[in-house]
């Protein structure tokens, strides 16, 4: 059985927030609630690097170094659409250097599922594991239909990265179905599927030294969309049903998202992957914690309250 809160004395892990992708599609007001009609949005692809018990672990890589070198393999749809900004000290491998990390290090990727804007950076590090929900992975291989083709771009992971695939064991973390990612290492980073976006997507969950945090992946764009009583901008709701293999099953998840933050929202925090308000705050309250080790706090937002 999986933890379902945190345990007195167990590995938690430091966490750094990443925006590895900005991405500028017109239509603010629609995109975000507020400026202009026709102005560009600013939208973020927001990476974990963890600090590990054997090496940093990546969640989600973003767009890598080939895809800003070689902007065409992402496609003219995508790239006429997001409009990437495509600066390669967005990349995981430049921030990773700035932090002072050897990318070599680097001994995992967690990826919340395998889109180009998420996939983009895992051949950037062709020495790490990439730990994938099973489901996920062949989804990526077949590419079975015209979105699938769209959003999975094999060429991301041409150099043959080294895949290891993970199935549901009967695990449960609050109440959800899960398995663990690294499970051959003391770090707690768990697979948790919210599937509807692709067909295999999964949050990721890790156990941090504020508590558990939960990225969600894409499956919601727009933090109100996991409040009580949810709001999202029209424009990312449309989006969000375009992009979906299953809608109805993506907001079914959105719903248990709602109930596990409103059920255990001091012990489990939400955060996406494309909400760069999410990203901030996140980023700062871990800022400010590396500055003020010796304060506590309850939840990984309390100092951006």
């Amino acid at each position: 059985m999986m933890p379902a809160s945190v345990a007195a004395g167990s590995l938690s892990m430091r966490v750094h927030h990443l925006n590895c992708g900005s991405m500028c599609p017109l239509g603010r007001r629609l995109l975000m609630g507020e400026g202009g009609w026709t102005a560009p949005a600013r939208l973020c692809c927001h990476c974990l690097l963890i600090e590990g018990s054997q090496g940093l672990i990546l969640v989600d890589t973003g767009l890598g170094t080939r895809d800003v070198a070689r902007p065409g393999t992402l496609g003219g749809l995508f790239n006429g659409l997001a409009r990437p900004r495509l600066q390669m000290s967005e990349t995981a491998l430049h921030q990773i250097r700035e932090l002072g990390f050897d990318p070599r290090d680097v001994r995992h990727i967690v990826p919340t599922h395998l889109d180009l804007d998420h996939a983009g950076g895992i051949a950037d590090f062709p020495a790490a594991h990439v730990h994938v929900y099973a489901t996920e992975l062949r989804a990526a291989q077949a590419r079975a239909t015209l979105n699938e083709r769209l959003r999975y771009v094999p060429r991301q992971w041409a150099h043959g990265p080294r895949w290891v695939s993970h199935d549901l064991k009967g695990d449960k973390w609050f109440g959800m179905e899960a398995v663990r990612a690294l499970p051959d290492t003391e770090d707690e980073v768990l697979l948790v599927p919210l599937v509807g976006h692709t067909r295999g997507h999964c949050g990721v969950a890790v156990r941090t030294d504020e508590g558990w945090l939960l990225h969600c992946g894409d499956a919601y764009f727009y933090r109100g969309e996991v409040d009580q009583e949810p709001t999202c901008p029209v424009g990312l709701r449309f989006l969000q049903w375009m992009l979906a293999m299953d809608n109805p099953k993506r907001l079914a998840n959105q719903r248990r998202l709602r109930k596990l933050k409103d059920l255990f929202g001091d012990e489990v925090t939400l955060t996406s992957a494309h909400d760069p308000v999410e990203l901030s705050m996140l980023a700062s309250a871990a800022s400010y914690r590396a500055q003020h080790p010796a304060e506590g706090f309850n939840t990984l937002y309390e100092t951006a309250a």
